[in-house]
């Protein structure tokens, strides 16, 4: 979309610190891709350096080997001298507790000096860093993560009609231990043993190599439309990842319709899945039984409190919106 009308001198720019890294990457990589979208059908330019001056910046790894990072904290320092307009939207989407690291929280404390405005992707991440280091008289705000509704939407009711068989789902990107793979071996086991006789679960993506699974349907990683495709195919999703930050896998589930059974130590999942799904810990069997038996009350509640990449994008553009006017 083009506005020939509008002054040149008007228009404004916007950078990335991070480009879209090609294939399913994670939850940076969707964030990116929806909010650069929607910012140049606003009229924005959407630029990925710091060779021409811009408005606003989105630091979203402050990290040095950053898989797809196009400048560091200290460039946009060097940026700012020469442009003091610059403003910097911080987005923290991480923390040490998510992968029992020693140095993200450090990292994103370090790096957040430079920031005009904080946006944590999650209320539990938000509370999270305030304990640690976040001072709340910076301006900060708390916005969910949410999927592109182009790719990611429910399927109608009457097409999961026929078909006895539950289907519960999970994917990840990531292999890592507190994904929840050892959950996820447990419900594969209650599905084999025959005590939960007519689920089955896929397993899309990636898992520790030492996992031996019994019965579970394993699909390589997958993005898109592809993925959307696989997640309307099925009734429930499950996550049992611990400490998420905020997370896209548990997102893009509940945009296609499914409800969760989620690890009551989900970090930030908890708090969206807790609008529309069932929370364990210890007693996997039971929060499963339950969402079997709750499954179309579930999914009402959530089509009532669906996840959304319009909300996402149009709350982000608002904050760059208002950077700009007061700068």
């Amino acid at each position: 979309m083009t506005f020939p009308f509008l002054d040149k001198s008007l228009r404004r720019r916007v950078a990335f610190n991070m480009s879209v890294v090609k294939g399913p990457w994670g939850g940076a990589n969707t964030f990116i891709a929806q909010l650069a979208d929607y910012l140049r059908s606003r009229n924005y330019e959407v630029v990925f350096s710091l060779a021409k001056p811009v408005d606003v910046v989105i630091l979203i790894d402050p990290r040095e080997n950053t898989a797809g990072r196009n400048f560091s904290v200290g460039d946009i320092e060097r940026a700012r001298k020469s442009n003091p307009n610059l403003r910097v939207l911080h987005r923290i989407n991480e923390c040490d507790r998510r992968k029992n690291t020693a140095f993200m929280d450090d990292v994103l404390r370090d790096a957040n000096h430079i920031a005009d405005v904080t946006v944590f992707i999650s209320k539990w991440l938000h509370e999270y860093h305030r304990e640690i280091w976040f001072n709340d008289d910076r301006m900060s705000e708390v916005i969910f993560n949410g999927a592109d509704p182009r790719i990611y939407f429910p399927t109608r009711q009457s097409e999961r009609k026929g078909r006895k068989t539950i289907r519960f789902v999970t994917h990840h990107w990531s292999p890592h231990e507190l994904k929840g793979f050892r959950h996820y071996a447990i419900l594969d086991d209650l599905i084999h043993c025959g005590v939960l006789p007519d689920a089955e679960l896929w397993v899309i993506g990636r898992w520790p190599e030492a996992m031996q699974w019994k019965s579970a349907r394993l699909i390589e990683p997958a993005n898109g439309r592809k993925l959307a495709n696989l997640l309307r195919q099925c009734d429930l999703y499950i996550t049992a990842s611990q400490w998420e930050p905020g997370g896209m896998h548990h997102v893009e589930g509940a945009q296609c319709g499914l409800p969760m059974v989620y690890h009551e130590d989900g970090g930030g999942i908890v708090d969206m899945c807790s609008r529309y799904g069932i929370g364990f810990r210890d007693d996997l069997e039971s929060a499963v039984n339950e969402a079997i038996h709750r499954r179309h009350e579930l999914r009402q509640h959530l089509l009532r409190n669906i996840p959304s990449g319009d909300r996402m994008v149009h709350d982000y553009a608002d904050i760059i919106q208002r950077l700009i006017a007061d700068s």
